[in-house]
């Protein structure tokens, strides 16, 4: 590198101090500086001629990664205005100046001061000029140079995705990936790692080296049938499994991998064949031995039959290696269970005839256990089937009867099951299906099916049919069943109507007049017989109603309502509706009289005066006190003569005059308790006192207050027997009481009336 950058500079002042000329000046080496117009340089032409550039240096290089212990020359600037006097000072700018490159203000010489990376950056752009020290004006315009970096080998090679992986078939032919051994088998091995070396410099010496490694997998190919490890697999079977489910497994082996490994399994046709099935387990590759019938160790206690296992995916390429399947002997023991009784049949039909007789045989059911040792066996009905207990089992037997009396037309089906248990075991039970059908007996005679109701003209001629009539029974009428039609007996004399039984189950109600009339009679009643041919024969009489209508020549039935009738008398509808109208007001009015006067004379009798209760009850004015004897005659009370004179009732109307019952007289000094209880007694006994009385209080004030009873029914018979003295004896606010009844002077008891 320094010999080359001293070559470089021994060029550079050979043609600068023009002892060489270049035969064809090269751009990229020397370039012309533009001329300087205002600026006088001594030695030089005028500015009108043409100056050459002012300084000139070539491109420049820098070896990469220097350890050296000085800064790595780089080159050398120099202008010729530089007279070697310390006029001129260079600067540099640009990448790296400063930080990678300096140069000597003075002589210009360029360093790199610190080890440079090619592979970090090729190369550098620099600009330099040359200043006047003193001016500190620029001599020359600014250039720009670049310095590259040489590249020495300094990296090895590298492998940019290691390690690296790859697949190859096993037993492949000779390819991109030479084996060195023939015939590799993935069973054997199955992962190969391989160490790859690259160098540089084409492998010369000095040249650097990079490693990787390949990791190889041998993939499988099918190659090995798959093989049973032994020839022979016993299996032990409980003879009461259930169709359908898993009894074995056994596997064929097949060193394979993934797809190349599935195996199928089937059983050779033979022994046992028809009674078993085998799957292949998708996760495990084992073959699976399910049952298709059930079995019976009382009927056959082993079972012997052949496998097979074979390949699904074959590969050509190894046929010759022989069949890709092999075949393996299963040995199958039933084994003897305890089992539920097994009834004859698996469904039971039985018939009865409804109102059979309760407790009649009608069927059995039969069960039996089928165990080497026989045990006897027990039935009973399932309540949850026959909630009703309709039925009864007899529980050794297995028969059926009846427990109550059935109605086809309630119920024509019964269903319910039946259940048998082991003695030996009662646990082991089993279930049939029993199904009553409820045969039909004649009981319900035939009726005429809708309608009831038709009608005539009453322009009619005789022989017309005015109704087709048809039958219906309430009993499940057996094919073939026929009715048939006449009129009863009472109805057979009367000229009206006739019935025509066409003998198809139909007949027609026919008229036997010519013509009718409304206003004669407007409703016909038909009695009609209806029998029917089932065993034993029932009957019965319906009455059609027929109606008499007004209809058009051509038999349209134009009216056969009420009103009809009275058309012909010259009345319009309008003036009948108003007539009616007429009537309801007159009965409304009539009704509300009558309710408003015995309103009225209820009230009457109510408020009378001369009813001691009543005046009790309505007493509503606050009197005098005992002076005052305008209000109400007390000596009613105390005197009960007064009231013996008038014993009818007066507060409701009597139906019947009764007269008066005899009492005992009531003498005078009679107490009001004792009359009360003398009066309740009486109407207690009495049968002719009417179930209306009202409720009547007979209250009675004992001795209990301090003051006793202020009331005057228990005062004595005179104001004068009476002592108010103790008023005085109650304190201020009884003072003025007591004044007032203290004067018993001035106070005249006989004058009270």
């Amino acid at each position: 590198m320094l010999t080359r950058n001293c070559l470089s500079l021994l060029l550079w002042v050979l043609f600068d101090g023009g002892l060489l000329t270049p035969l064809h000046p090269q751009q990229q080496q020397t370039l012309e500086a533009e001329p300087k117009e205002n600026v006088p340089v001594p030695g030089r032409r005028s500015s009108a001629q043409r100056v050459k550039r002012g300084w000139v240096w070539n491109q420049f290089f820098v070896l990469e990664e220097y350890m050296g212990s000085e800064p790595q020359y780089v080159g050398k600037l120099h202008s010729d205005l530089d007279k070697g006097v310390g006029t001129v000072k260079y600067t540099l700018s640009g990448d790296g100046a400063g930080t990678v490159f300096t140069i000597d203000e003075t002589t210009g010489d360029i360093h790199a001061i610190r080890s440079l990376d090619r592979e970090e950056k090729p190369f550098y752009t620099l600009r330099a000029q040359a200043v006047d020290v003193d001016t500190k004006k620029p001599l020359e315009p600014e250039s720009e140079f670049i310095i590259k970096v040489q590249d020495i080998n300094d990296n090895e090679p590298k492998f940019l995705d290691g390690p690296y992986v790859a697949s190859v078939p096993e037993m492949s032919p000779v390819g991109v990936i030479r084996t060195a051994l023939p015939n590799m088998d993935r069973e054997v091995k199955e992962q190969y790692q391989v160490l790859i070396q690259a160098k540089d410099m084409g492998g010369q010496l000095g040249g650097l080296a990079g490693t990787t490694t390949v990791n190889i997998t041998l993939t499988d190919v099918n190659d090995n049938p798959p093989r049973f490890p032994k020839s022979i697999f016993h299996l032990k079977v409980p003879e009461s499994s259930h169709v359908g489910s898993a009894i074995g497994r056994i596997r064929a082996v097949d060193p394979d991998f993934g797809k190349n490994a599935e195996i199928e399994y089937n059983i050779v046709p033979g022994d046992g064949g028809n009674l078993f099935d085998i799957t292949t387990d998708e996760n495990t590759q084992e073959g699976v031995i399910k049952l298709k019938k059930p079995l019976d160790f009382e009927t056959k206690k082993a079972y012997t039959f052949k496998v097979e296992a074979s390949n699904l995916h074959l590969d050509h390429r190894f046929h010759s290696v022989g069949p890709f399947k092999d075949t393996a002997t299963v040995k199958i023991n039933v084994l003897d269970m305890d089992e539920p009784p097994v009834f004859s049949k698996p469904m039971y039909t039985m018939e009865v005839y409804e109102d059979t007789p309760v407790g009649t045989i009608i069927g059995a059911v039969t069960a039996q256990d089928l165990d080497a040792a026989s045990s006897s066996v027990r039935y009973f009905i399932d309540w949850k089937s026959d909630v009703d207990s309709y039925f009864t089992i007899d529980a050794t037997e297995g028969t059926i009867a009846t427990n109550e009396l059935l109605d086809r037309e309630s119920t024509a089906q019964y269903n319910f099951s039946i259940i048998a248990s082991k003695v030996s075991n009662p646990l082991l039970t089993s279930k049939v299906n029993v199904i009553i059908n409820v045969l039909d007996v004649n009981e319900f005679p035939p009726e005429i099916s809708v309608p009831y109701e038709t009608s005539v003209c009453e322009n009619a001629k005789p022989g017309q049919v005015i109704q087709t009539v048809t039958a219906a029974d309430k009993d499940l009428s057996p094919a073939g069943q026929r009715f048939s039609f006449r009129l009863s007996a009472e109805a057979s004399n009367k000229p009206n109507f006739t019935v025509h039984d066409y003998r198809n189950n139909t007949a027609g109600i026919e008229t036997r007049r010519n013509g009718y009339s409304r206003r004669q009679q407007e409703l016909y009643f038909l009695p009609v017989v209806i029998e029917d041919s089932s065993y034993p024969v029932q009957s019965s009489t319906n009455t059609m109603t027929i109606r008499v209508c007004r209809c058009d020549s051509d038999g349209t039935i134009l009216s056969c309502n009420v009103e009809a009738i009275f058309l012909p008398v010259g009345l319009s509808t309008g003036a009948l509706i108003a007539i009616l109208l007429c009537i309801v007001i007159l009965l409304v009015i009539v009704v509300l009289y009558v309710a408003l006067r015995r309103q009225k004379k209820k009230d009457t009798l109510m408020t009378s005066k001369e009813d001691i209760r009543d005046n009790v009850i309505h007493y509503d004015d606050e009197g005098g006190g005992e002076e005052d004897t305008q209000a109400f005659d007390i000596g009613a009370l105390r005197n009960p003569k007064v009231i013996e004179d008038n014993k009818i009732r007066r507060d409701i109307k009597p139906d019947t005059l009764r007269f008066p019952r005899q009492r005992p007289p009531v003498e005078d000094n009679t107490d009001i308790r004792d009359f009360i209880n003398q009066r309740l007694q009486e109407n207690d006994v009495d049968p002719t006192a009417p179930p209306y009385d009202s409720l009547a209080t007979y209250a009675y004030e004992g001795n209990g207050s301090v003051a006793e009873s202020l009331s005057s029914i228990d005062s004595l018979t005179t104001e004068a027997d009476q002592d108010y003295d103790y008023l005085s004896d109650w304190g201020p606010r009884f003072k003025i009481l007591a004044d007032m009844f203290g004067e018993e002077e001035s106070y005249n008891p006989d004058k009270v009336t």
